[in-house]
């Protein structure tokens, strides 16, 4: 029998060998998580012992020392600061809303509310009738009828997307640039529906941005209860509210990414990252959003160091600073990338909870897709299969100067997601020990099949 013949019979059951060492593989990092997973302790000491982490707190600061401290004890390659300037935005005192009068006749209904991100104060408290919009073409069409009014945008989700993400993406272009369509034609402030999908009445902040050529009016976010019940209100008459917002901008702050790194062996000029924002908002403990992925992102270092795995190429765990108001954090880990010339392959993102694993996203060649879709049965034992369409927030800065970088994401089941999301309801007991540390088993299992065999 000829060399080669014997090499094409043998090949099947050399493939057949190394799937089975990968699976091998992945059920050691899988049970190394599930049995001795740091993740849920540390998701506790990052909420209840710093809390809420806004851009340019002492907590975040603090959350960054944390998590230094923390990537050291694992003992990777090295761990090292980026230092970056963030907006240092104030909420500045409690915000406050209320109806007052009802077709001409006074009346006193509080409204709970949450002034967006980087909404500025109303110098005082304002006054003015509602008008009530269901979207901005129902704007535009009532152009005339704005001035000196407080807008209402009927930003609700549209319950027919299944994707919670889809439907957080509609409704998410009224909180974020709401305030300026509106004030374009004379409003003297915004209210929206909270980007929420929760049967109750906590409002839900988030970022929004000015038009710089246009007056800066305040925006709140109302809770849904009331939310709902203040446009059933203004479609049937005269709504009248006061409202009142403090907020302000310090000068930018000084707070860092912070990075650990194993080196490849036979790459190592190869970079592969993973990471999750250590910002939140302030009126939360910031547990699904988004110390999941903070200490997922830990998780999975602690346990390739656990397992003494030795990666072919090198592997970031990066905890970005300032997703949620800036993003100067991911940009400030793209810039140096860039400067320093790195060939990065491969980013993954943790930012959408703590909830069960359902998919590793990828946004990819149709090529790579086909290659990444060979490992859904090595995923599927942990919850997971290969989906199209991934990346985040802070990754997503490395497509500005490399757009052959593979983005990737975990994709956790979403449909308790925005009940929570930017709420008070954001805390530590509202993460389920098991279906975190699920998470950083499937990352885990996904980054150590880009590491043994590419992305290419």
């Amino acid at each position: 029998m000829s060399r080669l013949l014997l090499l094409a019979l043998s090949l099947p059951f050399i493939a057949q060998a190394q799937v089975n060492q990968d699976s091998i593989t992945i059920k050691k990092m899988a049970d190394e998580i599930m049995t001795n997973g740091k993740a849920y302790d540390l998701l506790r000491e990052l909420t209840k012992k710093i809390g809420g982490r806004l851009a340019g707190s002492p907590q975040q600061q603090n959350a960054a020392i944390w998590g230094k401290r923390n990537m050291e004890a694992f003992n990777p390659d090295k761990v090292f600061m980026q230092p970056c300037k963030t907006p240092n935005w104030q909420r500045g005192g409690k915000d406050f809303a209320a109806i007052v009068g009802l077709d001409g006749k006074a009346t006193t209904q509080k409204l709970e509310v949450l002034a967006l991100g980087n909404s500025l104060g109303s110098n005082g408290l304002i006054e003015a009738d509602v008008l009530a919009v269901a979207n901005f073409d129902e704007l535009e069409k009532r152009k005339d009828e704005v001035k000196g009014k407080i807008v209402y945008f009927n930003s609700e989700f549209d319950p027919t997307y299944i994707q919670t993400f889809k439907a957080y993406g509609a409704s998410g272009v009224y909180r974020r640039t709401g305030a300026s369509r509106a004030a374009k034609y004379g409003a003297v402030g915004v209210m929206i529906h909270s980007l929420s999908t929760a049967p109750d009445n906590a409002p839900h902040t988030g970022t929004m941005v000015y038009d710089e050529t246009l007056p800066k009016i305040p925006a709140v976010a109302l809770g849904p209860n009331d939310a709902k019940a203040l446009y059933a209100m203004a479609k049937k008459g005269t709504v009248r509210v006061q409202m009142q917002t403090y907020g302000f901008f310090l000068p930018d702050a000084d707070e860092n990414n912070v990075v650990a790194e194993l080196k490849g062996t036979e790459h190592p000029e190869e970079i592969i990252t993973i990471g999750g924002h250590l910002d939140s908002w302030d009126v939360n403990e910031g547990a699904h959003d988004d110390g999941a992925g903070i200490v997922q992102t830990m998780e999975v270092l602690r346990t390739m160091k656990a397992l003494n795995y030795q990666p072919k190429h090198t592997i970031r765990f990066v905890l970005f600073a300032n997703e949620e108001n800036g993003g100067k954090g991911g940009a400030k880990y793209a810039e140096l990338a860039k400067l320093n010339k790195e060939k990065h392959i491969l980013a993954l993102e943790s930012d959408a909870g703590g909830f069960t694993p359902r998919g590793i996203g990828v946004t990819c060649t149709p090529a790579q897709f086909a290659k990444f879709q060979q490992w859904t049965p090595l995923l599927k034992p942990y919850g997971t299969e290969v989906n199209t369409g991934g990346g985040g927030a802070d990754i997503g800065h490395l497509t500005g100067y490399d757009k052959t970088i593979v983005m990737s994401s975990l994709s956790p089941d979403s449909q308790r997601y925005f009940d929570l999301h930017h709420a008070k309801t954001d805390v530590f007991e509202n993460v389920n020990k098991r279906e975190l540390l699920l998470g950083a088993v499937n990352i885990a299992a996904f980054i150590y099949l880009v590491d043994q065999y590419g992305v290419n």
